[in-house]
């Protein structure tokens, strides 16, 4: 099992709702066999996913980074997380928005 360690967003970080922002990953030393290399990200607040679409999806997990945009509709607060789905999944520590 792939589950890449989120790098940013770290802990502290602010984004702004309609920001764009670089989620990365650390994409190195994969294993030789992914069962799934396609990676997909949502944004959780309070541990619970928010519901519509997720903020990426159809990427290679392989790649590092992945540029997404705060959806418009998000509400300013904290305790915000994202997670990232491939093979596995991993969470990034909580920030604000």
């Amino acid at each position: 099992v792939y589950a890449p360690p989120i790098s940013y967003p770290t802990a502290g970080t602010t984004w702004q709702v309609g920001g764009s922002y670089n989620i990365t990953w650390d994409a190195s030393n994969p294993p030789k066999q992914i069962t799934n290399p396609i990676g997909h990200i949502d944004l959780l607040k309070n541990n619970v996913i928010i519901t519509g679409a997720p903020l990426a999806n159809g990427f290679s997990i392989l790649d590092g980074t992945h540029e997404i945009t705060v959806p418009l509709t998000v509400e300013p607060g904290s305790g915000y997380t994202v997670v990232l789905f491939g093979d596995s999944g991993d969470i990034s520590p909580e920030f604000t928005i």
